[in-house]
């Protein structure tokens, strides 16, 4: 494990405030997503059958996550990397794990 005192802010400490937006983007707190927000701003559906079926928000939110992996890969020594590569990491791979279920039982 890294030890983060030594640290300082960077273009890499960008990892884990976009980890942060991955998560609030694609994932329900209290029954408010900020990415079904953003998208019916846009026009854009969040849902493939209204309010529910296929959530796509959550599928926007890899580029967030992959977004946040570069960066922290490139910029390793800077503070908070290391915690967005792992976060980003953790929820990515939920994520694309149901990204995958889901083509495979709908068919998409």
């Amino acid at each position: 494990m890294f030890k983060e005192e030594n640290r300082t802010l960077g273009v890499g400490s960008l990892a884990l405030v976009l980890a942060a937006i991955g998560i609030a983007w694609g994932f329900t707190f209290f029954g408010v997503c900020l990415g079904d927000i953003a998208l019916g701003f846009a026009g854009i559906k969040a849902w493939s059958n209204g309010s529910s079926g296929v959530h796509y928000a959550a599928f926007y939110s890899l580029i967030f996550f992959a977004s946040a992996f570069v960066v922290g890969i490139t910029h390793k020594d800077d503070l908070g990397s290391y915690v967005g590569r792992v976060i980003t990491v953790a929820f990515g791979s939920m994520v694309a794990f149901c990204a995958l279920v889901v083509i495979f039982t709908m068919g998409l």
